[in-house]
């Protein structure tokens, strides 16, 4: 299977909530690593079935925060020994603690960053490709990798949690890329 294109903001299937996985399996493994595939070529650590016109509660990561050791299932592991990671219908807890404010991109909003607060732990409950249920406890930028995607899932993108001050930075920017976006959509409707 090769690489699904990565749908950019404008489209409209980046602001609904997807549909919980109901499949599991060879068919949803697969998928998952054409999303691997389609998340590497475009240079991301993380990637949603909604950035590939799928509206379903699935996402994918690959990276390893050398500094922050996740829990896997309640044992400390390397995230070495787990990555990449396929999430299907994740359930994110965010504990008590201070929020942090780091710069991100998205995949969808090629050339935009901004600043983005975020409690960098989260407490996932999903289920792999085969259905099987697992609990990874995170930290760092593993931690706000999960919330940026699974936001994604939500319908909720991170121009809507970036600052005050960033959005209006990038504002035009995002009109510019939207405006783009729905030409593109509509002459494609067009040609069908």
């Amino acid at each position: 299977m090769s690489a699904h294109p990565i749908h950019l903001y404008g489209d409209p299937v980046l602001r609904a909530k997807g549909e919980a996985v109901r499949e599991f399996g060879p068919s949803l493994r697969m998928l998952g690593n054409t999303m691997l595939e389609s998340m590497r070529s475009a240079k991301g650590i993380g990637l949603a079935a909604p950035q590939v016109g799928l509206s379903l509660q699935l996402f994918v990561i690959d990276l390893c925060d050398e500094e922050n050791q996740p829990k896997y299932d309640g044992k400390k592991i390397d995230a070495a020994t787990i990555m990449p990671l396929l999430l299907a219908n994740a359930e994110v807890t965010v504990p008590d603690g201070p929020s942090e404010i780091y710069t991100e991109g998205c995949l969808s909003f090629p050339g935009v960053t901004g600043d983005v607060s975020r409690v960098e732990q989260a407490i996932v409950h999903f289920r792999d490709a085969d259905g099987a249920p697992h609990t990874l406890e995170c930290e760092g930028l593993l931690a706000r990798c999960i919330h940026h995607e699974h936001d994604h899932c939500q319908g909720i993108l991170f121009i809507d949690r970036m600052t005050r001050a960033h959005q209006l930075l990038v504002a035009s920017k995002v009109k510019k890329l939207q405006r783009a976006t729905q030409a593109e959509l509509k002459a494609a409707k067009k040609k069908a």
